[in-house]
């Protein structure tokens, strides 16, 4: 694969709302994590919430796409530029050859959820919220692409917590193919009471705030995030390099990875091979670690066999609870954030490591010359996948 030059960036979440306050946190060790106060009868749990979204409605001329996730969208594009980068980029290439890619898990189904729950006597929505454009999984994309006025492709993902990561799949194919010069990449979910009941009823939701790879864990923690990333072939600057990635399908249970990991490790190898490079060039690897069960030591022993020691692995959702279909898009910011800054994040909350992780699996930060690393994301179904960055050249 070619590498791709990342000329833009940004996040915003409960752990901070652009990249200085995350990184702020990051180095700080300051969780973003809160006893649950969302929904009517909140479940016993912590989750990962953006402050001001109940105060920040959308601008008058996109109220027909008012919703909780169009909100957290629209203000995550006003952090660090992005909006501007993404004109620039448009001016440049024009808009007929600016692509957009996000990936979404619930896109604004909260606004269903209301919807459904506030039915009017004759069974109707109520009045403020019977708008089409709200009601479909493509809401958020078509609210990005109309806010950015962009005139090329614009795709949804939907592929549980692998979503986001795919979208830079997505992306990277749609510039090989010459469909686009420029592709705008995001990931945005909110909170809602599908996600955090569903989960609940899998049992997969802890009481307390997450512990990846923790001996102890009990679940994961959920929360909300957008965050994006601006794709080009030759963007201007020295920013850092996409460099490959790699996709694989376990089908092997609904909810559960593959026992052996194959899944997870088809695609790091993949992700690898696409670089042209060897795991012993990895330095760090943002791991998906929702801290469930399963995931965790599946995937903590997929890394042990393929990397040396030396590589240092940690998942982030202690900081920022797991975000679902933006899980991809933020992680791979965090992780951009480690090439820029040399900061590798541990694993926030956790106590002692679970003995099915390596060497690689680390509790605390650590600070060093990051030259490449990885993000994964691995969802609901089997669906992998897995990111590979550069630093700037």
């Amino acid at each position: 694969m070619q590498p791709l030059r990342i000329t833009a960036f940004t996040a915003t979440c409960a752990a901070g709302s652009g990249r200085a306050d995350l990184l702020r946190a990051l180095q700080s060790g300051t969780s973003g994590l809160k006893p649950n106060d969302f929904g009517r009868e909140p479940l016993a749990t912590f989750i990962g919430r953006v402050a001001g979204l109940e105060e920040a409605p959308l601008p008058l001329e996109f109220s027909a796409y008012e919703c909780r996730n169009n909100r957290l969208a629209w203000l995550g594009l006003q952090r660090d530029g992005f909006f501007e980068a993404v004109s620039a980029a448009r001016r440049r290439h024009g808009a007929e050859r600016v692509a957009l890619v996000l990936g979404t898990s619930t896109s604004s189904i909260g606004a269903t959820e209301e919807a459904y729950s506030r039915l009017t006597p004759q069974g109707e929505f109520p009045e403020d919220l019977r708008y089409q454009a709200v009601h479909t999984p493509h809401s958020t994309g078509e609210f990005l692409q109309r806010s950015l006025g962009l005139h090329n492709a614009a795709v949804t993902v939907a592929t549980a917590c692998s979503s986001s990561a795919k979208a830079f799949a997505q992306g990277s194919r749609l510039l090989d193919l010459g469909i686009a010069d420029a592709v705008v990449i995001g990931g945005v979910d909110s909170l809602c009471g599908s996600v955090l009941f569903g989960f609940n009823s899998l049992a997969l939701v802890s009481p307390e705030p997450c512990r990846p790879f923790d001996a102890a864990r009990s679940g994961i923690s959920i929360g909300e995030a957008a965050a994006f990333a601006l794709l080009e072939r030759d963007g201007s600057g020295s920013g850092p390099r996409f460099l490959g990635y790699g996709e694989s399908s376990d089908a092997h249970h609904m909810s559960t990875p593959h026992p052996s990991g194959r899944g997870a490790r088809l695609a790091m190898s993949d992700a690898l091979a696409r670089g042209g490079l060897e795991s012993s060039a990895v330095d760090y690897i943002n791991l998906h670690g929702t801290a469930s069960l399963k995931n965790d030591e599946i995937e903590a022993q997929a890394v042990a066999e393929m990397f040396p020691s030396r590589t240092h692995a940690s998942s982030t959702k202690g900081w920022t609870g797991h975000t679902l279909g933006a899980a991809g898009a933020l992680e791979a910011v965090i992780t951009l954030l480690s090439l820029e800054s040399g900061l590798m994040p541990g694993n926030l909350n956790s106590r002692q490591l679970d003995a099915a992780c390596g060497p690689q699996v680390r509790l605390d930060n650590a600070r060093g010359s990051v030259r490449v690393a990885m993000s994964n994301s691995f969802g609901f179904g089997g669906s992998n996948c897995t990111l590979l960055f550069a630093a700037a050249s």
